[in-house]
């Protein structure tokens, strides 16, 4: 394997880093990627979704959200969470960091099996939406009955 080693003097480092620093200072000393609302994996809501014969369950981390700021829907598959943080301290004074950000998110996920959007149940609490997706009924498992043949 090719290695090179990095020289911190190099003009074209020196302008990197030069930048970063711009870039942190512009921004009130909240990075950049976290000012224009970016997560370090790059969605939001953080996710965790499993399943048991009958549902499937979906939990996002929420913090600081009502559920009137929140839709939640179900089309076949897909999953589909919307919401919006609003600035509501905005005019009562001058941020030194700000690293929450507000405005619009949408996050969209693909499930395995298709759900029965009729039952779906979505639940805030503490910061965490919880959402039961019982699946539709093609998609549940069924016992299927072994017939011996005589002859």
């Amino acid at each position: 394997m090719f290695t090179r080693r990095i020289n911190r003097w190099d003009p074209i480092h020196q302008l990197r880093d030069e930048m970063a620093r711009l870039l942190d200072d512009f921004s009130q000393g909240a990075p950049l990627a976290s000012r224009l609302g970016w997560r370090p994996n790059g969605v939001f809501p953080a996710l965790n979704v499993w399943e048991d014969e009958q549902c499937l369950y979906a939990e996002a981390e929420l913090p600081g959200f009502r559920m009137e700021d929140l839709e939640v829907s179900v089309a076949g598959n897909e999953l589909s969470i919307k919401g919006e943080r609003k600035n509501e301290n905005q005019e009562k004074g001058a941020y030194h960091r700000r690293e929450r950000a507000a405005g619009v998110f949408s996050r969209v996920l693909r499930l395995p099996v298709d759900i029965d959007a009729g039952k779906v149940e979505a639940t805030l609490k503490d910061g965490v939406l919880f959402i039961t997706l019982p699946k539709a009924e093609q998609a549940k498992p069924r016992k299927v009955q072994v017939k011996a043949l005589i002859k």
